[in-house]
């Protein structure tokens, strides 16, 4: 795929109906005598078969953007099926309805119903929210989905998020992320020392101990920033979208990854526009968006791994970071937590979930999935 039509979006022309003004009055009723198992405490259908409900979502990445994008059409081409038609989510890519960061503030506000994209993009509104998308050194994508839902991660979410109300579901999942592009090999942590690098997040924050500079760049300006010398390297995932976006013609030394080994992707709701839906659409969203989570984090692997065997055939040195630089960024996660937690309570409530969790993780992984890795 060309880089630029890669990074190319493209527009939405047609038009949504708000949700808000969607007529839900004229329900159909249950004769629930005839149906004793149901729950008495619902007694209508909600969905009114006469009119369409239509859902405007954005998104931070472009049209048909592998993965992320093409997972989220899938997920809007499966929310339609499933309602036989009666539920209709309008997709605009990033930059046709709002920027691809503003999503946040645009579905706070109701301008817009839903969007797709990462908690850590929001760390500005709450330091707190970045820990949602994952920590280094934290929770792998099968740990980071048990947590959220069986550990009550996604109840702390929407309890924060409920503030801008907003209702986010996991959206997905990018597996472990590589460490990143560097025009040159990195030798030891002196090497790490006064590098301009495209990195977001808590893994941002942790690097800037190590004496990097942290830059947030939007996805078109990567590539030009690397090449013009303007940064020095970029974290972006993993193989599969790294290769298209073409890092390895400017950076060739490309690194193994500890700063995002799972990184949580959300599929936020307006809370006004969620609670309007009709009980059975809330449902509906509810079974494509646990579908969306799984095959999103199951396609990333996928493709990785495929990847990895045409990075294989390009002039790319595949290596791991020296032991100093992963023994100074576990003690910078260390410094970086404790500031945050000094200063932000919701971060230090977070954090404490998330720790707990991950020590009876580990635990379990060490005498089971450790032991059988080492093994195979």
């Amino acid at each position: 795929m060309n880089r630029r039509d890669f990074l190319t979006t493209t527009a939405v022309t047609s038009t949504a109906i708000a949700l808000g003004g969607c007529n839900e009055s004229n329900r159909q009723a249950i004769d629930y005598s005839k149906h004793p198992k149901k729950d008495l405490a619902d007694k209508s259908v909600h969905i009114n078969r006469a009119k369409k409900t239509v859902i405007k979502l954005a998104t931070s990445w472009p049209a048909h953007f592998p993965i992320m994008g093409t997972g989220v059409e899938k997920f809007v081409e499966r929310v339609a099926e499933i309602s036989g038609g009666s539920l209709e989510i309008k997709l605009y890519p990033k930059n046709t309805l709002v920027p691809a960061l503003a999503v946040f503030d645009a579905c706070s506000s109701g301008q817009i119903d839903a969007f797709h994209s990462g908690p850590y993009y929001w760390k500005g509104k709450n330091s707190a929210f970045s820990l949602f998308s994952g920590i280094p050194f934290g929770f792998t994508a099968e740990e980071v989905n048990s947590w959220m839902l069986y550990g009550g991660g996604l109840d702390l979410w929407r309890q924060y998020y409920a503030k801008y109300n907003l209702y986010p579901f996991l959206g997905g999942n990018t597996n472990i992320q590589m460490g990143g592009w560097y025009r040159d090999p990195i030798n030891s942590l002196e090497d790490m020392k006064g590098l301009k690098m495209r990195i977001p997040g808590l893994g941002g924050e942790v690097f800037a101990k190590l004496g990097v500079n942290p830059v947030l760049l939007p996805a078109g300006e990567i590539y030009t920033s690397l090449e013009r010398g303007v940064i020095d390297a970029t974290e972006w995932v993993g193989p599969a979208l790294d290769i298209k976006m073409g890092f390895y013609k400017v950076a060739p030394y490309y690194y193994s990854g500890w700063h995002e080994p799972g990184s949580v992707l959300e599929l936020t709701f307006n809370k006004h526009s969620w609670e309007k839906l009709a009980r059975e659409h809330q449902s509906m969203i509810e079974v494509a968006a646990s579908e969306l989570n799984s095959n999103m984090t199951y396609e990333f692997h996928a493709e990785n791994i495929k990847a990895l065997q045409e990075l294989k055939q390009l002039n790319v040195t595949l290596s791991q970071f020296p032991q100093d630089v992963m023994e100074a960024g576990k003690k910078a996660l260390v410094e970086v937590i404790s500031e945050q937690s000094a200063q932000n309570k919701d971060f230090a409530t977070i954090y404490d979930s998330i720790q707990k969790y991950l020590h009876l993780s580990k635990e379990w992984s060490d005498v089971s999935l450790g032991y059988f890795l080492n093994q195979r």
